[in-house]
C-alpha cells in the first residue's frame, strides 16, 4: 500500500509508504496520495488530516528516474491524477492539514509545507528545494506560497540556492511550527491533531476556508506560471546534465 491510512479520534493519518525510494513521488504515489486526501476531505467522520512518511525520509521529492523517462520514453504513461492533481487537491482541501516531517524533505517534500496548516519537524529532518541544481523551475505554487509563509528573502534562498536547511533553521525561517525529537514527533503532532479534531468539523472547515480562500486564485495562477517555465526547462541542457549525473551516481 503506497499510502498507509490510519483513523483515530477524528484524525486520519496518511503515511507515504515507499521507504525504499525515500518516499519519492512517482506517478503511482501521486495518485494514491491524491485519492487518500480526497477521501479524507469527503469523509464526514474525519476532522483533521495528518501526513507523514515511512522510514527515514518524509519525501525525496519527484522520482528522478520517472522524470528522465518522461523526457526520453515516448511510451511514458502519466498517472490518473499525477502531480497536478495532487496540487489541485491540496489547494482545495477543506480540512486542517498537519505535516509531521520525519526526515528529509526534497522538492515537493519541502514545497508541500506551503499547504500545511501546522508543520512539525524532527530535529533530524532537513529541507531542500533543488530546482536550480536540476535546471528546472519551481513547482507546487512555491514561488507564491513560500514568500507568503517565510518572507521574500528566506524563500529566495530556498528556491534559488538548492541548499539544505536543517530543522532549527527551518523553524527560525517559519517553515516549521514545532521541532521535536525523532521519537516524539508523531505523538506530538497527533496530540495537537487530537485537540483540533475535538472541535466542530463545520467550524474547522469555516476557519480554514476564511483563511485560505483569498489565496486560492493566487495559488492557481502561480502554478500555471510555474508549469509553463518547467515545461520550457525540462529536458534542456542543464536539466539533461543533472539527470544524467543522477543516473550515473545511481548506477555506480
Amino acid at each position: 500500500m503506497l499510502v498507509q491510512i490510519d483513523d483515530a479520534n477524528g484524525v486520519r493519518t496518511l503515511t507515504l509508504n515507499r521507504p525504499e525510494a525515500l518516499n519519492a513521488f512517482n506517478e503511482a504515489l501521486y495518485d494514491a496520495t491524491t485519492i487518500a486526501l480526497r477521501d479524507a476531505d469527503e469523509d464526514p467522520t474525519v476532522a483533521v488530516v495528518l501526513l507523514t512518511g515511512a522510514g527515514r525520509a518524509f519525501s525525496a521529492g519527484n522520482d528522478l528516474v520517472e522524470m528522465q523517462a518522461r523526457i526520453t520514453d515516448p511510451a511514458f504513461q502519466s498517472g490518473q491524477y499525477g502531480f497536478a492533481g495532487m496540487i489541485d487537491t491540496l489547494t482545495a482541501l477543506r480540512k486542517p492539514l498537519i505535516l509531521a516531517v520525519n526526515g528529509l524533505g526534497v522538492g515537493i517534500g519541502a514545497t508541500i509545507l506551503g499547504y500545511a496548516d501546522l508543520v512539525f519537524m524532527s530535529t533530524s529532518a532537513r529541507l531542500k528545494c533543488p530546482f536550480t541544481s536540476l535546471g528546472v523551475a519551481p513547482e507546487a505554487a512555491s514561488s507564491y506560497l513560500l514568500p507568503q509563509l517565510v518572507g521574500r528573502q528566506n524563500a529566495a534562498w530556498m528556491l534559488l540556492s538548492s541548499e539544505w536547511v536543517d530543522a532549527a533553521e527551518a523553524q527560525r525561517m517559519g517553515f516549521a511550527w514545532k521541532v521535536c525529537e525523532p521519537d516524539a514527533l508523531l505523538a506530538e503532532a497527533a496530540r495537537h491533531a487530537d485537540i483540533l479534531a475535538s472541535r466542530s468539523i463545520p467550524s474547522l472547515i469555516a476557519v480554514k476556508q476564511t483563511m485560505v480562500d483569498p489565496t486560492r486564485s493566487e495559488i492557481t495562477a502561480a502554478a500555471t506560471r510555474e508549469y509553463a517555465q518547467f515545461a520550457e526547462l525540462l529536458g534542456g541542457a542543464a536539466n539533461a546534465d543533472a539527470l544524467a549525473a543522477f543516473a550515473e551516481r545511481r548506477g555506480s
